[in-house]
């Protein structure tokens, strides 16, 4: 209710021309939550988007649709965006709640899905050349059932699998219930997931010019330099989880006998 007032106080100020005669903190507060959002929209979409690797998934999607038209092929790649961008929604503004309900804690949350985006992307760092063909994650669709198949497997587990689900859910694991940071996490959650969506689709549904562009060995090095950035990661999460666990621990007072 504070906030809000500030929030109040600063626009009517704004409006009458004398934002300066406010007092220094309020300017301050409003100022930092917003230079507070981009950082937070960059680290979020960069973070999805290298757990994603929609440019390596593009080429299993080409392989696998390559009985589909290109209309068909952009209307499938439309209806996976769809449904990556409601995934992500689901995962940033109800994980949450539902992490509460199992009793998991948000910093075993960050350990463990720190851990295991960290390892995904150390596997893949190592992991041997193939060529798209030889991908098994999904079999080849027809025009009769590829939109039958956009959710599962294309959407879920081979655009938006278990670790890019975690992350979602560990980005938005401290969102307060004030209502002014709320509602700038909020629209950092719907950035971010709608970003993600269309880089999928303008990704997926040029897989063609990129097979024929980027070819076998660009692919790799994106995929080499994906997986990296997935390893730090990863690493990252982890970080911020152990903080949150010992931190407190670390400034606990000695009980006084």
């Amino acid at each position: 209710m504070n906030r809000r007032r500030e929030s109040g106080l600063i626009n009517m100020a704004r409006r009458a021309g004398c934002a300066d005669e406010l007092p220094e903190p309020l300017l301050d507060t409003e100022t930092h939550m917003v230079e507070s959002l981009i950082p937070d929209i960059l680290f979020g979409f960069t973070g999805l988007i290298s757990i994603i690797n929609p440019i390596g998934i593009a080429f299993v999607f080409l392989d696998r649709t390559a009985s589909l038209s290109k209309e068909e092929r952009t209307q499938l790649a439309r209806k996976i965006a769809i449904n990556v961008l409601c995934v992500l929604l689901v995962a940033f503004f109800i994980g949450t709640p539902i992490l509460h309900f199992f009793g998991i804690s948000m910093q075993a949350l960050r350990i463990g899905g720190g851990l295991a985006v960290a390892v995904g992307g150390w596997q893949m760092l190592n992991a041997p050349d193939t060529q798209p063909g030889e991908q098994p994650a999904v079999k080849r669709v027809d025009a009769d059932n590829a939109m039958s198949k956009a959710f599962f497997p294309f959407t879920i587990p081979l655009t938006t699998g278990p670790g890019s689900i975690a992350t979602a859910i560990a980005l938005t694991a401290n969102r307060t219930h004030k209502l002014s940071e709320f509602v700038i996490s909020s629209i950092a959650s719907v950035v971010i997931s709608v970003a993600v969506a269309v880089t999928v689709y303008l990704v997926y549904s040029r897989a063609v010019i990129f097979a024929r562009y980027l070819g076998v060995e660009g692919t790799k090095v994106a995929m080499r330099v994906s997986s990296f950035l997935l390893l730090c990661i990863g690493v990252q999460i982890m970080l911020t989880g152990f903080s949150e666990f010992l931190i407190p621990i670390a400034t606990m007072q000695p009980v006084v006998k």
